[in-house]
């Protein structure tokens, strides 16, 4: 039983390229890189698919505008706590505690 290969990235996006480019057939791509010539059509297939995404704006870096959106949401997770707070004190300057603590 032969062991199970794990492929690079770097050599599926190589071979997906040579494949597309067709200069040579599918069975030869198969032969000069031992891959079989299925995982070589998929590797193809799956290139094109993804290759919009290389384009839009959509597929933008991670984490890169994430930073105004974090403190906007701290900001609204803080200000029920802030509310919270005045209410309190306020309710113990119109009411005084009368023997309550909370």
């Amino acid at each position: 039983m032969t062991k199970r290969k794990n492929h690079s990235s770097e050599f599926k996006a190589k071979v997906a390229l040579e494949a597309i480019r067709e200069e040579m057939t599918m069975a030869e791509l198969s032969k000069k890189h031992a891959v079989h010539p299925t995982q070589i059509g998929t590797w193809k297939r799956a290139a094109i698919e993804n290759m919009a995404t290389a384009f839009s704006r959509r597929g933008r870096e991670p984490g890169r505008d994430d930073g105004a959106q974090i403190e906007k949401l701290h900001a609204k997770i803080g200000q029920p706590a802030v509310e919270r707070d005045f209410l309190a004190s306020a309710s113990v300057q119109l009411l005084g505690t009368r023997g309550k603590k909370w």
